[in-house]
């Protein structure tokens, strides 16, 4: 059975068992609202969300589902290492379903986040991790605006 959210958004059966095995895979229990939420996010590539935007298309497409909601499901798809979590600012975070190596600019006028392959960076003179703990990785986020 095709798990249909509303008019606009219908999942066949096989992109339903693939996004059901993913989210299994990483210990999440494939609920209808996480399955919803999994289509939009994984099924135009790899790009760059909001909680505010997702759920703005979760809305156009008939999705029933609250912002509560989607930020919750972000953050349980982050931990479960599915998406990646890129905060810019202390309020705003965006959420890459590209979880591979990578930093980001992050154009200030538009609100948007730009892939910037890791081999274009090189970050040299880490400091020593403190007494047991590790460096997990390092993100860099350049931020770019319009010239005057």
């Amino acid at each position: 059975m095709s798990l249909n959210n509303g008019p606009t958004q219908n999942i066949s059966d096989s992109e339903t068992n693939s996004l059901s095995d993913r989210l299994r895979n990483s210990g999440l229990r494939p609920t209808r609202q996480r399955l919803s939420l999994a289509h939009l996010l994984f099924s135009q590539g790899n790009r760059h969300v909001s909680a505010e935007a997702l759920h703005d298309e979760a809305v156009v497409a008939g999705i029933p589902v609250s912002l509560a909601t989607v930020y919750n499901t972000l953050h349980q798809f982050n931990e479960a290492g599915l998406l990646r979590a890129v905060a810019v600012e202390s309020s705003k975070t965006y959420f890459d379903t590209n979880t591979s190596d990578h930093h980001h600019f992050f154009i200030e006028n538009e609100n948007c986040i730009v892939d910037v392959p890791a081999s274009h960076i090189t970050v040299t003179d880490l400091p020593s991790a403190p007494d047991g703990m590790e460096i997990a990785r390092v993100d860099v986020i350049v931020r770019l605006r319009q010239k005057d």
